[in-house]
């Protein structure tokens, strides 16, 4: 039996989910746009090792647009280190027809985060209470 309060407490703050790389891979596009939007709807925050390639994040935007109601979900707010252009296998991949991936990207209810910075070292991001 859950102590009185407890569960006060855990509603009185922020869930961050860090999702390693490994557990997107093998994942199609879909089930990871599905995956990080039932969470964030919840009101977490999603943090991807890997990220999303800019089709994902696209395609992202384009889902949450149409799941946007007045009367409860906002939308996202998004924000993603870019790979390294020193990384010597860009220049190949691009050429091969891959798509490049962020190394990491932060995923949040519109009406929670808030990005205060970014560039290519930091992200730097206001967390509100739900």
């Amino acid at each position: 039996m859950p102590e009185v309060g407890h569960e006060n407490e855990a509603e009185d703050g922020v869930q961050i989910d860090f999702i390693s790389g490994e557990k997107m891979d093998g994942r199609t596009s879909m089930e990871k746009i599905r995956m990080i939007l039932d969470t964030v709807r919840e009101g977490d925050i999603v943090v991807l090792e890997k990220g999303l390639t800019p089709d994902e994040e696209s395609k992202l935007i384009e889902v949450t647009m149409t799941e946007i109601n007045p009367d409860g979900f906002t939308g996202i707010e998004i924000e993603s280190f870019p790979r390294s252009e020193t990384n010597d296998s860009s220049f190949l991949g691009r050429l091969m027809g891959k798509e490049e991936t962020s190394k990491l990207t932060v995923i949040g209810p519109a009406n929670q985060i808030q990005s205060l910075h970014k560039d290519e070292t930091l992200i730097s991001t206001l967390v509100s209470r739900r």
